[in-house]
């Protein structure tokens, strides 16, 4: 993966959880950056670390089908990508991220709950990079710190973008994500 897609491909993993950022920064009274840095970080370290539980259990599975790695690869990005599209027109009750928002500094506990709700498809994105020549280190780095900026910035536009940004947000990544698909196929096919 070139650094474009490994870019996009972070920026993509980041807006499920920008997403939730947003309805926190929503139900929080006028947050504060201390508090909107701490559940980017927060978040941003579960999210770098499931690609690489992902990766792992890829690199497992990756000699028994080598031949059709990139379309394994394009597979689970297409899947995740339509999911996050349909979610995104489809929003559920109320999760349990979003009930366990207070008015104040947030729990620990409740926000890392949130952040590996986030991010499962992190740890799909880990499976599939397994089958390619893509650098998993560099991968969940940029995949944690872009998460860790949209949670971020997601913290503190809550009370202004409501969840309207957070449906929108949570769109493109899945269109991002069939997009970084596709490229893998065509670097793949192409060379």
């Amino acid at each position: 993966m070139n650094f474009a897609s490994t870019l996009l491909l972070a920026l993509a993993m980041s807006t499920d959880a920008f997403a939730v950022a947003v309805g926190k920064g929503a139900a929080l009274h006028k947050p504060r950056l201390t508090e909107a840095m701490r559940v980017g970080l927060i978040f941003g370290v579960v999210e770098a670390i499931t690609p690489l539980i992902g990766w792992l259990l890829g690199r497992a599975a990756a000699p028994y089908i080598e031949r059709w790695d990139h379309w394994v690869a394009f597979a689970l990005l297409l899947a995740l990508g339509m999911h996050m599209i349909w979610r995104s027109f489809h929003p559920a009750v109320p999760s349990t991220s979003e009930a366990c928002v207070r008015r104040g500094r947030q729990s620990f506990w409740a926000l890392a709950l949130a952040g590996l709700a986030t991010s499962i498809d992190a740890m799909a994105v880990g499976v599939s990079l397994a089958f390619i020549d893509a650098s998993i280190v560099s991968t969940s780095v940029m995949i944690g710190l872009a998460t860790m900026t949209m949670v971020t910035l997601g913290v503190m536009l809550g009370r202004v973008l409501k969840r309207l940004a957070g449906h929108w947000a949570e769109c493109a990544g899945g269109v991002i994500l069939i997009l970084v698909g596709l490229s893998i196929v065509y670097e793949h096919v192409a060379h």
